[in-house]
């Protein structure tokens, strides 16, 4: 009779798992599409929420901690006129993509991934505070951008942050908006056809607005 009631228990629990991972799957994969429309503070805002609820139904999954902090990085982009905004952001942010980096197990692909979005986090901060800021997180965000390429050189998301970085940094100190546009052309066409994946797709629409 125990041997009857524990394999109907395992039997239960087995097959709970089995549909919270499913759920888990579809919901992300519902959460990714709806990022991949994402535009306004508040779209990124209530997206970080639903990928860190996402992470505690799979904690040992790195994408929804990565997403949760690209939603950060991308609302310090949005605010980095207004920098006494950014703070809150970028502090979970960082200690989102930590956690995912921690969970990526040095994977070289989803680390290479992790890394693009801990430098665009860096960079937020610089937003914060270029003067006082700058100087701290401007050399770290781009420590992680070069980890990032050192890993995966054709990785078009740490193409496009590249042509960023050379797009806004000032002629004086390395800038040069003519390589940016040229780079920020061959991140978009080293991104993936049009079919879906929620593996991290991002960075047409943002190399895009470098090329107007």
């Amino acid at each position: 009779m125990k041997t009857l009631i524990t394999t109907i228990l395992l039997i239960c629990t087995a097959a709970f798992a089995f549909a919270q991972t499913g759920d888990y799957a579809t919901q992300l994969e519902a959460s990714v599409k709806k990022l991949d429309q994402a535009r306004s503070v508040s779209d990124f805002q209530g997206l970080e929420k639903t990928f860190i609820q996402l992470g505690n139904t799979q904690k040992t999954e790195w994408l929804p901690y990565y997403y949760a902090a690209f939603c950060n990085a991308k609302i310090g982009f949005l605010l980095q006129d207004d920098g006494e905004k950014i703070e809150p952001y970028s502090v979970r942010g960082e200690a989102q993509i930590k956690k995912s980096e921690s969970l990526a197990k040095g994977d070289s692909k989803p680390l290479a991934e992790i890394y693009v979005v801990q430098a665009m986090i860096y960079r937020t901060k610089v937003f914060i505070s270029p003067m006082t800021m700058g100087r701290q997180f401007g050399p770290l965000s781009d420590q992680f951008l070069k980890k990032a390429q050192k890993l995966d050189a054709e990785n078009p998301r740490a193409i496009y942050l590249e042509a960023w970085t050379k797009y806004y940094t000032p002629k004086l100190w390395g800038g040069d908006k003519d390589l940016a546009k040229e780079l920020a052309g061959k991140a978009i066409q080293k991104l993936p056809a049009t079919t879906f994946s929620v593996m991290p797709h991002w960075g047409k629409a943002e190399s895009e607005t470098l090329l107007r």
